[in-house]
């Protein structure tokens, strides 16, 4: 968790070097492909990473998620490590970065925990959650009531209260915490829906097609932060508001900044926040480093 707010907020610093995103976009069957790459300044490597998501997977039995990881020497450009993780990795920075949200920007009381998504992140979300958030109560949304009971078995075998529904706006009636975790192409809650008080963790539009929140949520957001302001701008909920004009860049901010105490996440019980995350570069490069370090760690000890 440190290793990537560190990342965040190097980041927001201007301290790491990130070029735009990679991406090929698939109509048949629908699916994504992204290559983030770049490095920290002074940093011991670089890091390449490839994740894709092919969402009809599933009826073939298969992840919908994929890829690797490609650790560098910076200094010489020597490859250190091949990380053949097919996609875990991804998954495990992408739930860290919203419990980080999370930490930051939830309500103090959380009475619910919604969830827009019945996937691999509807569930991760959730569980790296719990240092920062003690709730059980989950609401959970989907478009299959195979894979909604799918998931109410799984989560209750955590320890979770899990009550499912078919209409999104019944999540936002009852919670006050909500992760958006699909890569819907049209937006599944609206401002009206959403009330005074609630975070919400919209993670699921990566691309510039995906589209989660309706804009006017944005501009009723009383604080709205974005993992890359750069990024956010060409992809996500920042991106589709800003075509809708409902919001300008120079309104959000960088969860960088917030983790390193340069501006105030949450201030008060009633603001409505959200938190868009595309997924950065700096999260793969932190976690490469990481486990490639306590591979190390463990050779060397053994």
């Amino acid at each position: 968790m440190g290793l990537v707010e560190e990342g965040f907020t190097a980041y927001s610093q201007g301290n790491a070097v990130i070029p735009p995103v990679g991406e090929l976009l698939f109509d048949s069957p629908p699916g994504d492909v992204h290559i983030k790459y770049g490095y920290l300044v002074g940093d011991d490597y670089y890091t390449i990473k490839i994740a894709s998501g092919f969402y009809e997977n599933v009826n073939h039995g298969l992840p919908s998620n994929s890829g690797l990881m490609l650790l560098f020497d910076q200094k010489t450009g020597s490859l250190k490590s091949v990380l053949l993780d097919q996609g875990y990795l991804t998954d495990v920075r992408t739930a860290i970065a919203g419990a980080i949200a999370a930490k930051y920007l939830s309500p103090r009381h959380v009475q619910a925990i919604g969830v827009l998504g019945t996937g691999i992140q509807g569930r991760m979300q959730v569980q790296y959650l719990k240092p920062y958030v003690t709730c059980q109560n989950l609401v959970v949304w989907g478009r299959n009531p195979h894979h909604l009971a799918s998931y109410k078995t799984d989560m209750e075998a955590r320890g979770y209260v899990v009550k499912t529904t078919v209409n999104p706006a019944e999540v936002a009636g009852l919670c006050n915490l909500i992760i958006t975790a699909t890569p819907s192409h049209h937006p599944l809650l609206s401002a009206a829906q959403i009330r005074p008080g609630t975070h919400i963790t919209a993670m699921g539009s990566d691309t510039p097609v995906k589209h989660e929140l309706a804009p006017d949520v944005l501009q009723k957001a009383d604080l709205v932060v974005v993992d890359s302001i750069s990024q956010c701008r060409e992809r996500g909920e920042l991106h589709h508001a800003m075509l809708a004009k409902t919001i300008h860049e120079t309104d959000v901010i960088e969860l960088g900044r917030i983790i390193a105490n340069q501006t105030s996440g949450r201030t008060s019980d009633e603001q409505i926040t959200v938190a868009d995350l595309t997924g950065v570069a700096v999260q793969d490069i932190q976690i490469a480093k990481a486990v490639f370090q306590a591979v190390i760690c463990e050779d060397r000890d053994s």
